[in-house]
C-alpha cells in the first residue's frame, strides 16, 4: 500500500492494452508529496475547491454540501447545509479594506436556483436569494466595485446585501457558462460559441442607479467555449470544444493570437490528395488553462500544451499526458505545474529547455502534432530556424500522485501546506511534503520534551 501511494506505479489496464502515457518510475526524487491525508465529508462527486486564506479552503459538489477545512491539519471546520441540489459555482467574496468587518464570505450557487452567502468564520448562512429563472452556472466578484455577478440565462449584478442592481435581458437557453473581469468596468462572458463583452455603469451621485450594457458580441470560435481565463492585465484567453485557442486583447477585445489543429507536415512526405479526417471533439477540447508571465498551459483532451505568449507558438507538449481527458491544470513554483484527469491520476510536470536541431521541421500550429487539419504544401520542405529560435522546451513528468479511485476534478496549491485534490470518489486528499512534515514532527517532539523537562534529564 505504501508503494502504491508514494511510488506512483499504476497497474496495467490489461494484458493486451498498453498505455501510451509516459511512466515516471518508482523513484520520484523530485516529487515532495510523499504523505497524504484522506478527508471524508461529502456523499457525492466533489467538484469545487476554493482557497479562503493561507490555511483554509472550502469544498463543494453534487451533494449540495459546502465544507470548510484547515489545510494544515485536515480538520473539518464547518459543514454548511442550505442547498437542496448540486453546487454549480462557488467563489470568495472578500471584504473591502474600508469595511470594519474583515470576515471572509463565500458565495455558492446551486441547481436549486438559489445563491447563498456564507460567513466562513462562523459557518452561518448570511443571506439567500432565490429569484433566478435558471441555474446559475458562474459567479464573479468585482471587488473594486464591491459587487458580484451571477451568470445563467441572464447576467445579474448584485451588491453585498443581495440587492439586485441591474440585469440583462434573457440571453440564450444555454446561458452564460463562464465570466471574467476585464478592464474598464467590463466583463467577458462565454455564451455558447459567442464571447460577449458587457460594461457596468456604476452608480454616481445624482444618477438613477446601476446599469449593464452589452458592448460587443464576438463570434470567432467554431464551437462552444469551454474555458475562459485572464492571462494578465492586458490579455485573456478562450478555448473551445474543437481545440481552438484564442488570446484576446483585454482593452480593445481584438485577437492577439489564434491557434488550432493542422496537419503534421512530417506525416505527409509525398504529395497526396487531401483527405479530411476528424478526431472526436472531446479528444481536442480545451477544458482548462493556467498561465505564468510567459506561457499559457492548456489542458487539451488527454494532452498538455505550453503556448508561449511572446513567440505565439507552442514550445512544449505531451500529447498523451494522461490516460483520459485532463480536467484541470495549475502552476507551481520553479517552472513546474500539475494536472489531473478523468482517469483518477494527478501528475506533476517540469518545463525544461532543450536544444532543437536547426534543420528539423518545426510545428506550425497549436495542434498540428495531432495529425489532423489541412495540408501545408510548403511544409514538406525542411524549415531552417534562426539560431535564437532553436531552443524549445520539453515537459518532463516528475511526480505521480496515486490516491483517488475515480475522476479527479480539480486541486488547490498551498505553498506551506501542500496540495488538495477532490474527486468523483467523494474524497478530498491533502498531499503533504514528507520531508517538511517529518521536520515539523521532530520539532514538535523536541518542544514537548523540553516543556516536560525530559530533554534536560536525557542530556
Amino acid at each position: 500500500m505504501l508503494r502504491w501511494l508514494i511510488g506512483g506505479g499504476r497497474e496495467p489496464q490489461g494484458a493486451a492494452e498498453k498505455s501510451p502515457v509516459q511512466t515516471i518510475g518508482e523513484e520520484q526524487t523530485q516529487n515532495p508529496y510523499t504523505e497524504l491525508l484522506v478527508l471524508k465529508a461529502h456523499h457525492d462527486i466533489v467538484r469545487f475547491l476554493v482557497q479562503l486564506d493561507d490555511y483554509r479552503f472550502a469544498s463543494a459538489g453534487d451533494d449540495g454540501i459546502v465544507c470548510l477545512w484547515n489545510a494544515q491539519t485536515g480538520e473539518k471546520l464547518f459543514e454548511l447545509h442550505g442547498h437542496s441540489q448540486k453546487i454549480t459555482a462557488i467563489t470568495t467574496f472578500p471584504s473591502l479594506d474600508t469595511c470594519e468587518e474583515k470576515g471572509q464570505l463565500i458565495l455558492t450557487a446551486s441547481a436549486d436556483r438559489t445563491v447563498i452567502i456564507w460567513d466562513c468564520d462562523s459557518g452561518k448562512q448570511v443571506q439567500r436569494v432565490s429569484c433566478f429563472h435558471s441555474t446559475v452556472k458562474c459567479l464573479t466578484v468585482l471587488q473594486r466595485l464591491d459587487v458580484w455577478l451571477s451568470g445563467g440565462s441572464d447576467l445579474c449584478v448584485w451588491n453585498r446585501e443581495l440587492d439586485l442592481l441591474c440585469k440583462t435581458s434573457h440571453l440564450f437557453d444555454t446561458g452564460i457558462s463562464a465570466l471574467i473581469e476585464i478592464p474598464k468596468n467590463c466583463v467577458a462572458a462565454a455564451v455558447g460559441k459567442e464571447l460577449i463583452i458587457f460594461r457596468l455603469i456604476a452608480s454616481t451621485e445624482g444618477s438613477l442607479g446601476w446599469d449593464v450594457l452589452e458592448v460587443k458580441r464576438i463570434l470567432n470560435h467554431q464551437d462552444n467555449i469551454l474555458s475562459l481565463v485572464n492571462v494578465n492585465d492586458s490579455s485573456f484567453a478562450t478555448g473551445s470544444h474543437v481545440g481552438e485557442l484564442i488570446i484576446w486583447d483585454a482593452l480593445d477585445w481584438t485577437m492577439q493570437a489564434y491557434e488550432r489543429n493542422f496537419w503534421d507536415p512530417t506525416l505527409q512526405l509525398d504529395p497526396q490528395p487531401e483527405i479530411k479526417l476528424f478526431q472526436k471533439p472531446n479528444e481536442i477540447s480545451i477544458r482548462h488553462f493556467t498561465f505564468d508571465e510567459e506561457n499559457v498551459f492548456a489542458a487539451v483532451g488527454r494532452g498538455l500544451y505550453v503556448y508561449n505568449l511572446q513567440m505565439k507558438r507552442v514550445i512544449a507538449y505531451q500529447k498523451t499526458a494522461h490516460d483520459s481527458n485532463v480536467l484541470h491544470v495549475a502552476k507551481l513554483p520553479n517552472r513546474q505545474f500539475i494536472s489531473c484527469s478523468e482517469d483518477g491520476s494527478v501528475r506533476i510536470w517540469e518545463l525544461r529547455e532543450k536544444l532543437q536541431l536547426a534543420a528539423e521541421p518545426m510545428p506550425t500550429g497549436f495542434f498540428n502534432m495531432w495529425g489532423f487539419g489541412r495540408v501545408n504544401k510548403s511544409a514538406t520542405q525542411t524549415v531552417k530556424k534562426p539560431q535564437e529560435d532553436a531552443t524549445l522546451c520539453a515537459l518532463e513528468p516528475i511526480g505521480d500522485l496515486i490516491g483517488h479511485s475515480s475522476s479527479v476534478q480539480m486541486f488547490l496549491y498551498f505553498e506551506d501546506h501542500g496540495l488538495v485534490t477532490c474527486s468523483a470518489d467523494q474524497l478530498i486528499i491533502l498531499w503533504k511534503n514528507g520531508e517538511r512534515e517529518a521536520g515539523l514532527r521532530s520539532l514538535r517532539l523536541f518542544q514537548k520534551l523540553e516543556e516536560n523537562g525530559d530533554l534536560h534529564l536525557t542530556a
